[in-house]
């Protein structure tokens, strides 16, 4: 009886010393999962539905979806890039009276299992001066930039669109979306 147990013993630990050591392509549930990282907020934060107003070359536009947050802890996005163009994080806010459009400061924060919504007329990644015109259909790629330091990729389709009639904070140097003016 002794034989057999130690027989099966050692059946299983060469089985699985065989299996930590395949790292090939193999999709075997017995593979442990990879370690978590300092992208694992990353890997749980996700924008749904994102597109950007299409416009011309040198004149601003915008990005919007929704940021979920699948995690048990806030997220802050602190900035974000694109190749197409400079990037600022904008909200709407009350300045005299009216509606007006700023730089975020602090960041957005999505909270924990929540989400935010990017959308014209509030929230949104401004992009400042795209260097080519963004036609309907293009895929623009962004970059989002979390407080962790982790980074988090996506891309979003153009669409036309009119505007939501922003203004802009008079002491920030920005032309009216869709304009042609620096």
């Amino acid at each position: 009886m002794r034989t057999n147990v130690l027989r099966a013993a050692a059946a299983l630990a060469v089985a699985t010393f065989g299996l930590a050591g395949c790292g090939g392509g193999s999709s075997d549930a017995a593979t442990p999962a990879p370690a978590p990282s300092a992208t694992a907020a990353a890997a749980t934060l996700t924008v749904k539905d994102p597109w950007v107003k299409a416009g011309a070359a040198g004149a601003m536009t915008a990005a919007f979806g929704t940021l979920v947050n699948d995690t048990g802890a806030d997220i802050t996005i602190t900035t974000a890039e694109s190749p197409a163009s400079p990037l600022e994080l904008h909200e709407m806010a009350m300045k005299d009276g009216k509606m007006v459009m700023q730089p975020k400061q602090g960041g957005f924060v999505i909270k924990s299992r929540g989400s935010h919504e990017l959308s014209p007329g509030g929230d949104h990644l401004m992009l400042m001066k795209p260097a080519q015109a963004i036609e309907p259909g293009d895929e623009v790629s962004f970059t989002l930039k979390l407080g962790d330091g982790s980074t988090v990729p996506f891309t979003a389709i153009a669409k036309p669109f009119a505007g939501a009639e922003e203004s802009y904070d008079p002491g920030h140097s920005m032309a009216p979306m869709g304009s042609t003016a620096p």
